[in-house]
């Protein structure tokens, strides 16, 4: 019996009716295959290739189900169990809701909403549904383990450092995995870990995160999830976003548990190193072994926050596994993948304040007023917030002048950059200046950085001078989405 009969005999037992659409949904990471079947209740069909991981899920489901935490009820399965019809969540991914802004980096209140909901309900499935799970039940393993572990740290020596083609000892470095695995080991908990919590595994039902492909969840600490979602390659969050998102956890965490930030943090830097390696030797098996390339593309970033961990705080406890980390990152496939010869320098400014300042020595470059764009900031309720608040927004794209104002800027800008890379210049500034450089001059940097990203391969850095009145426009890096 083929996939979709299958499905239709489970929904027909189920409704009582037949379905009027079976729809094979796009294929992600996973073995298994969704289809979407419409009819008088809408549901996802769902068939594994391995019975004991299809009756994990089920079984986790149903208990998390029954601790009123949001994941998909099973509502279905086959005698065999390998076909089961789930509710069906809709289309939206946390990542796709997000994804603008991990180009840009500038992570609005609503991005910063959902990424709060999303961590406080992470610390809530690891605790309440830790209570009275049997994990036994749990596949391929019960629990996190030192086998578990060796195996994802030679994962990532086998198919991911060796294909680099990077000269090691093998014997000094496994001194260092035995001795990180201790680290990590010492900081076991009688809690649920979702292993794989990243935000392509998070669906969002009006504001709400809901939670999918928990089924290699095991019992294990709770600094892992922590880790996989914050320094999840492609999502790119900024320090400042990371460093407030470690707060909200921290805060739904002392319902259940009383840790200081200091020790959190202390120990949370381990599993980021322990998270980074496992996904890079995953990349490295899907891209490299089983010749799947789009893998590789979230390669460069995986590398990136490789490099910020080896910067700001060497791990000289492990000093072979630092120095072969330390030489990675500096690999010529890897850096050149990330740095690009052309950097423009976008920025918001305030005329009362005077021009922003080159640094580059390029000697400048575009200056836009956008002084003539009728102010938001003339009403009380805009007055303190910024170009990328909702409202401002909102504002400003019905009113209609800054889109047209806009078009013609990139026009400008476009043909400049383009020329500029043929003659391989290596800086451009572009500079947006209202009255006070907060509502009208911050849409359109924000938005030129986000165009120039997305159009060309170069480096786009991000300035708003008013930064220091308003916390959430840091200054940012963006880097383009180039693969391996």
């Amino acid at each position: 019996m083929n996939h979709q009969a299958t499905l239709k005999k489970l929904y027909v037992g189920l409704t009582g009716a037949e379905p009027t659409a079976v729809t094979m949904m796009p294929r992600s990471g996973s073995n298994r295959t969704y289809y979407r079947i419409e009819g008088p209740r809408q549901l996802v069909g769902a068939v594994g290739v391995d019975r004991r991981e299809n009756e994990a899920f089920i079984y986790m489901s149903r208990h998390f189900k029954s601790k009123g935490l949001p994941v998909p009820a099973v509502v279905a399965e086959s005698d065999d169990h390998m076909a089961y019809l789930q509710e069906d969540l809709g289309n939206d991914i946390l990542f796709g809701c997000i994804e603008k802004s991990t180009i840009t980096r500038s992570f609005n209140e609503h991005d910063r909403m959902l990424l709060s909901r999303t961590i406080r309900m992470l610390c809530r499935m690891q605790f309440e549904g830790a209570r009275g799970f049997d994990f036994t039940r749990c596949y391929p393993a019960p629990s996190f383990d030192r086998r578990m572990v060796m195996w994802d740290l030679n994962y990532f020596k086998y198919c991911f450092l060796k294909a680099t083609g990077l000269e090691f000892d093998e014997s000094r470095l496994e001194d260092d995995f035995d001795r990180l695995a201790d680290v990590l080991l010492a900081n076991m908990s009688d809690t649920f870990m979702y292993r794989d919590f990243q935000a392509r595994n998070v669906m969002i039902v009006d504001d709400q995160p809901w939670f999918i492909d928990f089924q290699g969840g095991r019992k294990g600490p709770f600094y892992y999830d922590v880790a996989s979602f914050l320094w999840q390659a492609r999502a790119r969050y900024t320090k400042s976003l990371r460093a407030e998102l470690i707060g909200e956890y921290l805060d739904e965490l002392s319902r259940y548990a009383s840790i200081e930030r200091t020790h959190f943090e202390s120990q949370l830097r381990y599993f980021v190193l322990f998270r980074t390696l496992q996904v890079l030797g995953a990349y490295g098996f899907r891209g490299y072994f089983e010749k799947k390339p789009h893998f590789l593309k979230s390669v460069p970033a995986a590398i990136e926050n490789m490099s910020d961990m080896l910067r700001e705080t060497p791990f000289i406890e492990f000093p072979y596994l630092n120095e072969v980390l330390s030489q990675m990152v500096t690999l010529p496939q890897f850096t050149a993948a990330i740095k690009q010869p052309l950097t423009v320098t976008v920025t918001s400014f305030p005329f009362k304040k005077g021009y922003p300042v080159d640094t580059s020595g390029n000697g400048g470059g575009f200056v836009f007023d956008c002084r003539a764009i009728d102010n938001p900031g003339k009403y009380d309720r805009y007055k303190p917030m910024t170009g990328v608040n909702p409202e401002v927004v909102k504002y400003l794209e019905d009113n209609g002048e800054i889109v047209k104002f806009l078009e013609h800027a990139y026009a400008l800008v476009d043909a400049s950059v383009q020329r500029y890379i043929d003659r391989k210049f290596t800086h451009l500034m572009v500079s947006f200046g209202c009255t006070g450089g907060q509502h009208r001059s911050v849409y359109c940097a924000e938005h030129m950085a986000r165009h120039l990203n997305e159009k060309f391969n170069v480096h786009v850095m991000l300035t708003h001078s008013q930064t220091p009145n308003f916390e959430e426009l840091e200054d940012r890096e963006l880097l383009p989405k180039a693969p391996l």
